[in-house]
C-alpha cells in the first residue's frame, strides 16, 4: 500500500484559484485549522467553499480567499456568530448559498453517491427556496409530493481532520460524531485527512471501534500529521476547545 504522508504545504500546493474546496468537522469542531492556515499564508484565492462553518470560514473571508461560500450555518459555538463571515455577509464582498442544514448533508450526499440531485423535505415552506431560485422542486413519481431537488455538491477538494490515521489514508475519529467528514471525501476529486497522529494500521485497528474508522484508504489522497491541527476548535478526546483563544479572536475581529 501506498505511503500518502504530506505536508500540509504540499496539500495546498494542488489547490489552485477558483476551486470548490469542502471543510470537514462542525462549527468549531474538529477543523482542519493547519490546512486553513496553509491556506492563508498561500496566494490561492477565489475558492468555493462548502462547509458546516467555524472558524475556518471567517479566517478565509479575513484574508480575501473566498468568492463563494454554501453553509448550512456559520458558528464559534460558545460565541453564536462568527464576526468575520459577519462582516463579509453584512457587506456582500462574498456570494452566498444559505442553506438548511439537512439541505446541505443531502448535496454531499448526492455528490457522493454521482447523482445530479437527491430528493428532501428540508427547505420546504422555508425562505431558502424563495432566496434561491436556483433550487427545484420535484414531485414524486410514487405519491405527487412536492420535495426539494437538492443539486449534487461537488467538490474538488475536501479537507478533513481526524484524531488518528495510517500512513495509507485510513482515519478514525475518537470523539462523539463524525461531522460528516466521510460524505466530504467521497463528493470530491481529491481528498487531504489531517489528524494529530500518524499511527501503525494495527494500532489504528485496536484504538477503537469499527464504526470510529471513519475514512479508509480508497477515500484519501494524502495524510498530514499534526498534532493541535485542530486548534483552537475541539479535538475531543485530544483536546476541547481553547475558549481563551477563540474569545481572543472574536474581540480582535469585533476591533
Amino acid at each position: 500500500m501506498r505511503d500518502k504522508t504530506m505536508t500540509a504545504a504540499e496539500v495546498v500546493a494542488e489547490l489552485a484559484d477558483g476551486m470548490t474546496v469542502g471543510i470537514g468537522g462542525w462549527g468549531s469542531r474538529r477543523k482542519p485549522m493547519t490546512l486553513v492556515r496553509e491556506i492563508l499564508m498561500s496566494p490561492v484565492r477565489g475558492l468555493t467553499v462548502v462547509s458546516y462553518g467555524g472558524p475556518d470560514v471567517g479566517l478565509l473571508c479575513a484574508a480575501g480567499k473566498i468568492a463563494k461560500l454554501v453553509y448550512g450555518f456559520v458558528s464559534l459555538d460558545t460565541i453564536p456568530y462568527d464576526p468575520w463571515f459577519q462582516r463579509a455577509r453584512q457587506e456582500g464582498t462574498i456570494a452566498v448559498r444559505e442553506l438548511d442544514e439537512g439541505m446541505l448533508q443531502c448535496g454531499l450526499r448526492a455528490a457522493a453517491h454521482r447523482l445530479p440531485f437527491l430528493p428532501i423535505r428540508a427547505g420546504l415552506g422555508s425562505d431558502v427556496l424563495r432566496l434561491d431560485p436556483d433550487l427545484k422542486t420535484i414531485r414524486s413519481p410514487y405519491d405527487d409530493e412536492e420535495l426539494v431537488a437538492m443539486p449534487a455538491l461537488e467538490l474538488d477538494v475536501a479537507l478533513i481532520h481526524l484524531n488518528r490515521a495510517d500512513r495509507h489514508g485510513n482515519g478514525q475519529y475518537l470523539g462523539p460524531d463524525p461531522y460528516f467528514d466521510d460524505l466530504f471525501c467521497m463528493a470530491a476529486k481529491r481528498r487531504f485527512l489531517s489528524c494529530e497522529r500518524i499511527v501503525d494500521t494495527e494500532e489504528l485497528i485496536a484504538g477503537g471501534p469499527p464504526q470510529s474508522l471513519l475514512t479508509n484508504r480508497m477515500m484519501v489522497d494524502g495524510v498530514v500529521e499534526a498534532p493541535g491541527g485542530a486548534g483552537f476548535t475541539s479535538c475531543v478526546p485530544d483536546y476541547e476547545r481553547d475558549e481563551q483563544a477563540q474569545r481572543a479572536y472574536y474581540e480582535a475581529a469585533r476591533s
